[in-house]
């Protein structure tokens, strides 16, 4: 009982604290506005992991390669945390395994971010279009870098915009590929749910 509940309580400060620093790579990604007060946020709450970081890591362009590592290490750290509580003491695994279920988790967390992004862009577009509060404005500037080359393919139908179906249709192929993935990988085997 004590075992689940550390594991459940790592699980979840882990995912919020990778959340953070995914933010970070894809706001990056989609060069969107780092003066936003959340932005400003993100920015302090992953500084100061990411500034040893980037000393061993460079940049390559829009894309932070320190912010995904560090991702990658909180879970390896995570995935390691949980195995010890499981096994009561240090397991005994290969660390390119750990490595492996760390970069899948990472993968399944980015497309969870970015469907839930599209998900609250649609929602806002017909609630409160033209909105400027800070947070709607990030979601959306996240969400464009997937949406446009659809949006570019798509015909025009007057004022309608399918091109959200067309993204979370994507993302749900994405996301059975990683589902796949992480079952070809033993990663169910430790009972970590995508």
């Amino acid at each position: 009982m004590l075992a689940q509940i550390l594991i459940t309580s790592l699980q979840i400060i882990s995912t919020f604290y990778m959340t953070i620093v995914l933010l970070r790579f894809l706001l990056q990604l989609a060069r969107a506005d780092f003066y936003n007060p959340i932005s400003q946020f993100v920015v302090k709450a992953t500084s100061a992991p990411l500034r040893p970081l980037r000393k061993i890591i460079p940049g390559w362009g829009s894309v932070d390669g320190a912010a995904l590592v560090l991702a990658i290490l909180v879970q390896m750290i995570t995935f390691l945390l949980i195995l010890m509580a499981l096994s009561g003491g240090l397991p005994s695994i290969n660390p390119l395994t750990l490595l492996t279920w760390s970069v899948i988790t990472v993968l399944s967390l980015i497309v969870k971010i970015y469907f839930w992004s599209v998900i609250a862009v649609v929602v806002v577009s017909w609630i409160a279009p033209g909105s400027n509060h800070p947070a709607i404005q990030l979601v959306s500037q996240i969400t464009e870098p997937v949406m446009r080359p659809v949006r570019n393919v798509m015909p025009s139908l007057g004022g309608l915009d399918l091109s959200p179906i067309v993204v979370f249709l994507i993302l749900n192929a994405i996301s059975l590929m990683i589902n796949e993935m992480a079952m070809a990988a033993g990663l169910g085997s430790i009972g970590v749910v995508l």
